[in-house]
């Protein structure tokens, strides 16, 4: 774990329009576990705040009931989140715990995230807790089939909260389609926005759960392979008993960006270093990868290392073998070709 964090912990909702992100943030204002929080959002108008509203403060700023305040983006995310840290430090708006970025419908996460995960002015007082995506039940299936930002959205969550099931079942084709674009997110279901409380609660973001793989004489298997199917976005799933090196790391960070992209939608991992025996926590999304967090410890009984991929039009076999780049020795120079 890494002790001694005291950023606040900001979470990013985002979802397609209509999934019902606006109906879930407007219960979490109503709930008294939610007090002090501030809600970044495009337009206070689009999260109908009236019946919420206390007083206007100066500027973007908003107050809300049972402490909480809504700011809207003024230039940029980062400016705004980071003038918010500021405005509460000199005591101009009531001090909160948590934040939550409210995107719009059409919104790509990845520059969001790559703005919370690498901004100092950001990172300096924040921390990302989860990237959280609402999925609407009744309409899901034929959004994925018609919209591609919709799949991408949920490619990159951390935690999935399956919206209007008050109204319909949990259609299992939706629940089958879920797991195989991303098998890590927990999913939360919701009936009439009665989920805020695990949507947001905390979250131990450093614990990867990878089901063993089926054959523990192969390096580098892949836990499962539930997308073999999907030709699309698939989650790739991998251990490994070897330490990384830190050469190795940046060589595989710099292999798969420049091999992969764009396509390389979102990767975490847990690695152990063996230059200095360290624990560090990686992530990055699309061609950016963030500094690694180094932890005290595993975050869990699994000391194997392991990393998680999710990415577009990527051929499993061809990414297994950018995993022997972690090997490069010590001090090696990681900018040399790798073939």
């Amino acid at each position: 774990m890494n002790v001694g964090d005291n950023r606040v912990p900001v979470f990013l909702l985002t979802g397609f329009l209509g999934s019902g992100k606006t109906t879930l943030l407007n219960a979490l204002l109503k709930a008294p576990a939610f007090a002090n929080t501030a809600v970044i959002v495009n337009e206070f108008g689009e999260i109908g705040l009236d019946h919420f509203l206390i007083e206007r403060s100066q500027d973007n700023v908003v107050l809300l009931e049972a402490g909480c305040l809504c700011c809207t983006i003024a230039d940029s995310l980062h400016e705004t989140l980071a003038d918010l840290h500021f405005r509460k430090k000199r005591g101009e708006v009531p001090a909160f715990t948590r934040a939550i970025v409210e995107t719009t419908g059409l919104a790509d996460p990845a520059p969001i995230l790559n703005t919370l995960l690498g901004n100092r002015l950001v990172t300096d007082h924040y921390r990302l807790a989860a990237a959280i995506v609402t999925v609407d039940a009744q309409h899901a299936m034929s959004e994925l089939a018609a919209h591609p930002e919709v799949a991408k959205q949920i490619a990159v969550a951390d935690r999935l909260v399956v919206t209007k099931l008050d109204l319909v079942p949990f259609p299992a084709e939706l629940m089958a389609r879920l797991s195989q674009l991303n098998p890590w997110a927990p999913m939360i279901e919701s009936r009439a926005a009665g989920a805020p409380l695990e949507a947001f609660a905390p979250t131990d973001r450093h614990r990867l759960t990878i089901e063993p793989a089926a054959d523990s004489d192969h390096a580098h298997e892949p836990s499962h392979d539930v997308n073999r199917h999907d030709a699309h976005i698939r989650a790739h799933c991998f251990t490994f008993e070897d330490p990384a090196s830190w050469a190795g790391l940046a060589a595989w960070w710099r292999l798969v960006s420049e091999t992969y992209g764009d396509r390389l939608l979102r990767c975490k991992g847990v690695l152990r270093i063996h230059d200095t025996n360290e624990i560090v926590f990686i992530q990055g999304v699309q061609r950016v990868f963030h500094r690694p967090e180094r932890l005290t410890d595993w975050p869990d009984s699994d000391h194997r290392s392991r990393l998680v991929c999710i990415t577009r039009d990527v051929d499993e076999s061809e990414l297994r073998l950018t995993l022997d780049a972690l090997q490069l020795p010590p001090g090696s120079d990681p900018n040399i070709p790798l073939s």
